[in-house]
């Protein structure tokens, strides 16, 4: 700091012998005045009156502009990052961040779902009002709404062409809907005993995987809609329930606090992951890209190039937490706290690099997985978010992706370009809402 001048040093000591005399200190300032050596009356009349205080608030002025500035530059920053020319490049890191670009209005309940075509800009919403919604992301616009639920439509998938669309709901059936021929709903299957909490296409688009609040897992054949396949084992509502990216392994979350592992071709039981406290709502397989910071976030070897599909999962549950898993051991391979009410949706970015979660504490998070750290939080919605989903892109070889399951690995030539960045999210506010970059 530069040193202050003789007569700067002179009008402090005045500003301050005047302070210290109109409050009253009297002792100081003889005290000070005796210390400096200069010789001063007092007098409200002069330039000195006031003269600290005046001196005291401007500083904090000019600190709250200089904040205000700098807040100001780092959203310039950002937008600077975002704009057309640095896209491209930034487009594989996208996260993120408010405000939405669409906020999409029309249900009358809670939303319970969110899922995207896989090839078109088309996005389906289930809710608690029995209906299923259908909407054009990019521009925001409502298309139709599927009627023939009697209860809350609780989960929707859309199969790897995008040419049907799953709904399950707590009026027991599990609907199936022709996207090609005006959305009719062409299959009713029954078979559970109680709310159906989940449902999803098995890759291969041959079966349909559901979970249910009477403990079970059920597979169906889509052709002929036959049970093909009973899984029993949690001994509570199965909130959730989602193949790997190669159909071979499916993961579970229940009330009874664990999540699960199964062998989808025969229903075997292979491995338990228990350690959350509460519910678990929600499980997601992580793809092959995040293999690598997860591995390093867990300080597992990393001469362990291991590819297969399955090999990592991550939880979600009422407990407030997220923790990753290794599905051959059952070990937490890390915990994720940092919210502050139930975890209810999680999905992996594209990239690998992420995982995003939604909560009932209003929020989007993403955590970087290679540190475990929280990066970012977005306010996403004015009540609980219920659900959350990535942008769905066909990939080479004709193997589908989706938000929760698998997500393409850009390390594979032709798979870089086809990453959609968009995010979906719906809330009990009856909203959903559409994050682009």
């Amino acid at each position: 700091m530069a040193l202050l001048s003789d007569r700067q040093k002179e009008e402090l000591h005045k500003s301050m012998l005047e302070y210290l005399h109109s409050n009253n200190f009297i002792e100081a300032f003889h005290a000070l005045k005796e210390e400096s050596g200069i010789e001063y009356t007092p007098d409200p009349k002069t330039k000195y009156a006031g003269l600290l205080e005046k001196k005291w608030t401007s500083v904090i002025r000019l600190q709250k502009k200089i904040m205000d500035l700098e807040n100001r530059n780092a959203s310039l920053q950002e937008e600077l990052t975002l704009a057309p020319s640095r896209r491209a490049a930034s487009q594989s890191d996208w996260i993120p961040r408010a405000p939405a670009a669409h906020v999409l209005t029309g249900h009358r309940s809670p939303i319970t779902r969110v899922a995207f075509h896989p090839t078109y800009s088309v996005l389906a919403s289930a809710s608690e009002d029995a209906t299923v919604k259908i909407w054009d992301w990019e521009t925001g616009e409502f298309e139709r709404t599927l009627k023939g639920h009697t209860r809350a439509v609780l989960d929707v998938d859309f199969d790897s062409k995008g040419l049907l669309l799953v709904s399950c709901s707590s009026d027991l059936f599990i609907k199936i809907w022709d996207t090609q021929n005006e959305w009719k709903n062409t299959k009713t299957f029954a078979g559970h005993d109680h709310s159906i909490s989940s449902v999803r296409f098995v890759p291969g688009d041959q079966f349909i995987v559901s979970a249910s609040r009477d403990r079970t897992i059920r597979m169906f054949d889509v052709a002929s809609t036959h049970l093909v396949r009973t899984i029993t084992g949690h001994l509570d509502w199965v909130r959730c329930v989602i193949p790997s990216e190669d159909g071979k392994l499916l993961a579970s979350s229940s009330n009874d606090q664990t999540a699960r592992i199964w062998d989808a071709s025969n229903g075997e039981y292979k491995m338990e992951l228990r350690g959350h406290e509460n519910v678990v709502e929600v499980v997601a397989f992580a793809p092959i890209a995040a293999y690598g910071a997860i591995r390093e976030l867990a300080g597992l070897p990393t001469n362990d190039r291991t590819k297969r599909p399955g090999s990592f999962v991550a939880t979600g549950a009422r407990d407030k937490t997220i923790k990753l898993w290794d599905t051959q051991t059952g070990q937490i391979l890390k915990n994720l706290p940092g919210h502050d009410n139930w975890v209810r949706a999680l999905a992996f970015h594209p990239s690998g690099k992420y995982l995003l979660s939604a909560s009932d504490d209003k929020t989007i998070r993403v955590w970087e997985l290679q540190t475990g750290r929280c990066m970012k939080t977005v306010d996403a919605h004015g009540h609980f978010v219920t659900s959350l989903a990535w942008g769905r892109q066909l990939v080479s070889a004709g193997r589908t992706t989706n938000g929760t399951g698998g997500v393409p690995d850009p390390s594979k030539s032709g798979d870089a370009e086809k990453l959609v960045n968009v995010i979906a999210t719906g809330s009990v506010d009856q909203t959903v809402k559409v994050w682009l970059p």
